[in-house]
């Protein structure tokens, strides 16, 4: 346990941070996964409303540091290459 008011504090962010970082991946996550049932029920309209979705919630995850724009950016690229398989 932390003993210094500094350490205590930085305890109490590290805590809410987690939750939210936590959140965003939830996010992610359940958006993919609606991705990933769109692309089998082959429903082109669903497909790129999922795309949207996931590529927006991608986007705010970086921009909150939560992913690395390299990973998102090859994340993309391979959902894109799914699409055109389809």
């Amino acid at each position: 346990m932390a003993n210094h008011a500094s350490a205590k504090k930085r305890s109490r962010q590290n805590k809410v941070r987690n939750l939210v970082n936590s959140q965003y991946l939830s996010k992610f996550r359940t958006a993919l996964n609606k991705f990933n049932i769109s692309l089998e029920a082959k429903n082109e309209e669903e497909i790129q409303k999922s795309f949207t979705a996931v590529n927006s919630i991608m986007a705010k995850a970086v921009k909150k540091g939560i992913f690395k724009k390299e990973y998102i950016s090859r994340k993309l690229s391979s959902l894109s290459k799914q699409i055109s398989k389809k």
